[in-house]
């Protein structure tokens, strides 16, 4: 059988290579010391290498006939040459014949060792090829010198080349005692016809019974020591495999170094994380491969401890001294001594740590940022806050704490999905950090909502500023999947130590400050004030008595009229809710709408109120429609077309009679979900009137798909319009040039003056809403109010008036030369309307007298049943807590606005 290839790479596998061929080629003693020395460092480098099995094939010793014998043939044709000298003469033919014949064979060795290999280890054919290529050349050889010595061969001679001739067999043979000793008895049982006769062949059968009894002793003895042997070898080739496999496949590598410290061994895979070769690292310091920068120092100087002291050390994490990635090792060694206790240097391995440290690095990162955004998280600016708060100065631990909340990024998700909602928010923490700089630290806490710290002294007015530049930034429309998409922000203030010295108690308050930016109608900063408590408990103290309102039924649907612009003729009512509180009396919608929102109620209060205006319009003539308000929650619900649907059913009222108000805000996401909702609700039927136009994130691009019936002008443009040098007549006039090139209605909302009545037809409005009709009234009253000929009339003041103040104050009212008593209901710096006068026509002029020391003149403007409208000759001036001058000892309650 073949002999194995030798396995193994690297300094350490050579050594185990040369110990086994010291073992195969020297004395017993030198073999077994060689065969020691590579077991040992085997184990040396990698303990516990040695206790798997593995099998090898059987050793080139165990077969009879060695593969190179040839030099036999020439051995014995050199010794025949001397003899022939010795001689001085030619044998006979027989003698040539018989050399020859005993050369022959060996020369031929090659092809009978091939025989027995291929045998299979078959016993005839091996044994057969022992006696023609073993026995049967070495008898020749006996014989021929025995023969010689005939001749004239000298005796001694014959024996002494016989003797060199087993020596030569003894070498070629080696441990194969069988081909050795028949060799040996062949040889001399040849010689043995030097002296024919009984003596001569008892003597050279009984050597051959001794020889092969001790033959046979000595190919067991061989046999056992050629076992452990193959044994000991099998042990090497596995620690060899072992170690190789432990290199190649990445899990560690060797390193030895001299007792200088300089490397002697390491392996290629660690050279080549270095850029070099193992040649090149060779030679070299152990502390080379070492990075000496600043972040490695320690673990260098721990590593030069060890190698200096020749202490061993375990793991010691180190820098690879690459120029390339950042490597990190954990080393391990130990020192190596001699036979004699002298020190020869160090051996050991390494691991590689770079990829665990990473993860390391991973996993403290995702402890301390944000994994989407990458800013800090709650616990790291939680850690930051308390580090700023704890400092030993005073003014070291001063700084401002700024709270965001996104607003509408709720509906983001909801109409685009959660993954253009993430997008989105990477794109804040972006512009965030830019807007902050380098003079705070950003952190994401959860969701929308975001944290800025600033350190240090700030003023209130830098930091307004630097809020509103964030709210500016985060409003500005982002682009996420080829889709725009607006969004606001919402920010609270709150500085340390004036308004907490712990972190809890600047959070808290950072929270009520950030709460009340949202309920100023969101978009806007505030700081941080005493007040907010008694807000923040005012606040859930609505919610709950808001959820026992839609519990009980304490809710309320109010309507206003809408009246068409050229004939007057009511055409339609917008249902309004409301909310009478059993202890705080009617509280505004734009008070509690947004605590439903917040408090997820929306949802319940807007079918409610779908329910309840149908079923009023089912009572109404049929040529009067109701609008109803849709929040962009109830939008995004997938259930609304069947809501609607449902409460059409049960009402029976044909769906071209509701009309539902949807505001800009439906349309930050531009979303096919968007689209498929308009479609959906059209295909029910239901008119859909765009709200508040204008006053959002206006697109004009959303109007040529989305099928609305109308626009609604919202009142901040109809206001002060008529004023001198406004631009919201321009704008209203777009607004329903507009409409009418889409076809779509318009209603000017929020009118209330007359003049307002005659601008907005003026420009083109088709529909008009507002006090200069009627206000919002009960469910019973509209009806009543519709039992007629649906026609109204305008009614309210001429113009614009500056905004009053109500109030009942006895006044006298000196005319015509009476004084009259009478009440003062409103007033403004302008004017007031007066109640209790009779009969005073237009124009007239009057002397108003507050007190005894104080009146002003006035002249009447209209005049209506026992009230009128007087303008000042001279505007009043107010005093510092906001009441009138001439009004002395106001009570407070004077500066209150009237609700209408």
């Amino acid at each position: 059988m073949p002999e194995p290839p030798p396995i193994g790479s690297g300094r350490e596998l050579r050594s185990l290579a040369k110990a086994k061929a010291e073992a195969n080629a020297g004395p017993r003693e030198q073999r077994a010391r060689a065969e020691r020395r590579g077991i040992e460092r085997a184990q040396e480098l990698l303990p516990g290498a040695l206790n798997a099995g593995i099998d090898e094939p059987a050793i080139e010793q165990s077969f009879f006939m060695p593969r190179k014998v040839g030099g036999m043939s020439l051995f014995l044709l050199f010794a025949y040459a001397i003899a022939v000298v010795v001689s001085q003469g030619l044998p006979s033919p027989l003698i040539w014949a018989a050399a020859l014949a005993s050369a022959a064979p060996f020369a031929a060795g090659a092809l009978l060792a091939a025989i027995e290999r291929r045998a299979e280890g078959a016993g005839p054919v091996r044994y057969g090829v022992v006696l023609v290529g073993i026995v049967l050349p070495m008898a020749c050889a006996g014989l021929a010198l025995a023969l010689w010595v005939g001749e004239g061969l000298p005796w001694q001679w014959a024996i002494a080349t016989l003797i060199c001739i087993n020596a030569a067999a003894a070498a070629l043979f080696g441990t194969r005692i069988i081909s050795l000793f028949s060799a040996n008895i062949a040889s001399w049982t040849g010689f043995a016809v030097l002296v024919p006769g009984l003596l001569t062949y008892a003597a050279v059968i009984a050597a051959a019974l001794t020889l092969s009894l001790i033959a046979r002793l000595e190919w067991k003895a061989a046999e056992s020591r050629r076992l452990a042997r193959e044994a000991r070898e099998r042990v090497a080739a596995r620690a060899e495999d072992i170690l190789r496999s432990f290199e190649e496949t990445g899990q560690g590598w060797f390193w030895e170094t001299d007792r200088r410290g300089l490397i002697t061994y390491i392996s290629p895979k660690a050279a080549l994380v270095l850029g070099k070769t193992s040649e090149a690292v060779i030679g070299s310091p152990f502390g080379d491969i070492v990075d000496p920068s600043d972040g490695a120092a320690d673990a260098e100087r721990t590593l030069s401890f060890h190698l200096s002291a020749r202490s061993a050390f375990h793991d010691v994490e180190v820098r690879a001294a690459t120029s390339a990635d950042e490597r990190w090792w954990a080393l391990t060694g130990r020192p190596v001594y001699d036979s004699y206790k002298n020190f020869c240097g160090f051996r050991g391995h390494g691991t590689d740590l770079t990829e665990k440290r990473r993860s390391e690095q991973q996993v403290s990162r995702l402890a301390h940022y944000d994994s989407l955004t990458g800013l800090a998280n709650r616990v790291q600016m939680s850690q930051a806050l308390e580090q700023i708060l704890a400092a030993p100065s005073g003014r070291e631990r001063e700084c401002a704490v700024l709270m965001l909340d996104l607003d509408r990024f709720k509906q983001v998700n909801d109409t685009l999905g959660h993954p253009a909602g993430d997008a989105l928010l990477r794109q804040v923490a972006q512009r965030l950090e830019r807007t902050i700089g380098t003079g705070g630290r950003c952190g994401r806490l959860g969701g929308d909502e975001f944290k800025v710290i600033i350190p240090g002294h700030r003023d209130r007015a830098m930091l307004g500023q630097l809020a509103q530049e964030i709210i500016n930034s985060l409003s500005q429309p982002y682009s996420i999947e080829g889709q725009s998409v607006v969004i606001g922000a919402s920010v609270g203030i709150a500085l340390a130590p004036e308004h907490g010295a712990s972190s809890d108690d600047l959070i808290r308050n950072v929270d009520l400050a950030l709460y009340a930016a949202k309920d100023a109608g969101r978009g806007c900063y505030r700081f941080y004030a005493e007040d907010l408590h008694a807000a923040a408990e005012e606040r859930a103290e609505l919610e709950q008595d808001l959820r026992d309102a839609i519990a009980k039924g304490q809710l309320a649907l109010h309507y206003q009229p809408v009246v068409h612009a050229s004939d007057e003729k009511i055409v339609g009512f917008e249902a309004l809710m409301r909310w009478n509180h059993p202890k705080r009396g009617p509280i505004s919608p734009a008070k509690f709408i947004p605590i439903a929102e917040d408090a997820g109620l929306i949802d319940r209060i807007g079918q409610w109120a779908l329910r309840t205006a149908c079923a009023d319009l089912a009572r109404w003539p049929r040529s009067v429609r109701c609008a109803v308000n849709v929040s962009a929650l109830q939008f995004a619900n997938p259930d609304l077309p069947v809501i609607v649907s449902n409460a059409l059913a049960h009402s029976g009222v044909a769906p071209s009679r509701l009309e539902l108000e949807i505001t800009e805000s439906v349309f930050m996401g531009d979303s096919s979900g968007t689209d498929a909702m308009f479609r959906a609700l059209k295909r029910v039927g239901v008119r859909l009137a765009l709200d508040d136009f204008g006053t959002g994130y206006s697109s004009l691009g959303y109007l040529k798909k989305a099928p609305f019936d109308k626009i609604k002008i919202d009142r901040s443009f109809v206001q002060g319009a008529t004023e001198e040098g406004s631009r919201n007549g321009a704008i209203i006039a777009s607004i329903t040039s507009l409409a009418q090139a889409l076809h779509m209605d318009t209603t000017a909302e929020g009118v209330e003056t007359l003049d307002e009545l005659e601008l907005v037809r003026l420009l083109g409005c088709s529909h008009i809403q507002g006090f200069i009709y009627f206000p919002a009234m009960t469910a019973a009253e509209a009806t009543a109010l519709v039992s007629g000929d649906l026609v109204v009339e305008a009614d309210g003041p001429q113009c614009a008036r500056a905004p009053r103040q109500n109030l009942l104050r006895k006044v006298v009212v000196a005319h015509g030369g009476n004084r009259i008593t009478a009440t003062l209901r409103n007033i403004s710096e302008g004017g007031a309307m007066i109640e209790g006068l009779w009969n005073i026509p237009p124009g007239s002029a009057m002397r108003i007298e507050f007190s005894a020391d104080t009146s002003v003149t006035a002249q009447v403007r209209w005049a209506r049943d026992n009230r009128v409208g007087v303008e000042f000759h001279q505007p009043l001036r107010r005093r510092a807590d906001g009441a009138f001058a001439v009004l002395k000892g106001a009570p407070a309650e004077a500066g209150i606005s009237a609700m209408r």
